[in-house]
């Protein structure tokens, strides 16, 4: 089976179903700014890195990639196209990078630990655009993810939508007065988050039930 359809929002392996974001969902997801943020570096490492790696393992193969070490060279690519996207972006928003810098340094770590280097054996005859299609559909499941989350969560804890930008590194697009918006406080924090991401999961572990009912 592809990837592409394990790792789509009602697949066994999205980050969703198994909490493989668990983590960058909760630390990203506090602001809507920082969650735009993020789903474009992931879009940028888990493609780009992709790319790169199978058209290396398409052109030399084993020459110049032995089986043993293609996990560290996946690694220092997704690192270097991590660097570049963070570079990028703090020529166009410094302070919206510098407040970003730990979230951005980890994607290239869930790139690099996602699965994806485990698609081709040693005797494996790669498709590249196949390959890539399959980074970028997860990079998009937990991107999307990411900013629906937000979405829900920057309401209810701070009255506010934000987007990246300005010296303050974020603009907010929307304001709700408190009280009239039900803001919960609570849910600012990472123990909110885990408690709104469970009930969340609930809804959709419950719903995912039914529809295998049917």
């Amino acid at each position: 089976m592809s990837l592409s359809r394990q790792y789509s929002f009602w697949g066994s392996l999205s980050p969703l179903g198994g909490l493989t974001g668990a983590g960058l969902l909760i630390m990203a997801s506090a602001r809507l700014s920082w969650a735009i943020t993020i789903a474009g570096s992931l879009f940028w490492v888990y493609g780009f890195t992709a790319f790169t790696y199978s058209a290396l393992l398409s052109s030399a193969g084993n020459k110049i990639l032995p089986c043993k070490g293609r996990s560290a060279i996946y690694t220092c690519l997704a690192a270097f196209y991590g660097s570049i996207y963070i570079f990028l972006f703090w020529l166009l928003c410094p302070f919206a990078a510098l407040e970003n810098l730990v979230l951005l340094s980890l994607v290239p770590l869930f790139c690099a630990g996602a699965g994806i280097i485990e698609l081709p054996s040693e005797n494996y005859r790669i498709d590249i655009f196949e390959y890539v299609s399959d980074a970028v559909s997860q990079a998009a499941s937990l991107a999307g993810l990411l900013v629906l989350f937000s979405i829900v969560r920057e309401p209810l804890s701070y009255c506010s939508l934000s987007f990246p930008g300005t010296s303050a590194g974020m603009i907010t697009v929307m304001y709700f007065k408190e009280g009239a918006f039900f803001p919960i406080g609570i849910f600012s924090s990472s123990a909110g988050a885990l408690l709104l991401l469970g009930y969340i999961v609930c809804l959709y572990q419950s719903s995912k039930g039914n529809k295998g009912d049917l």
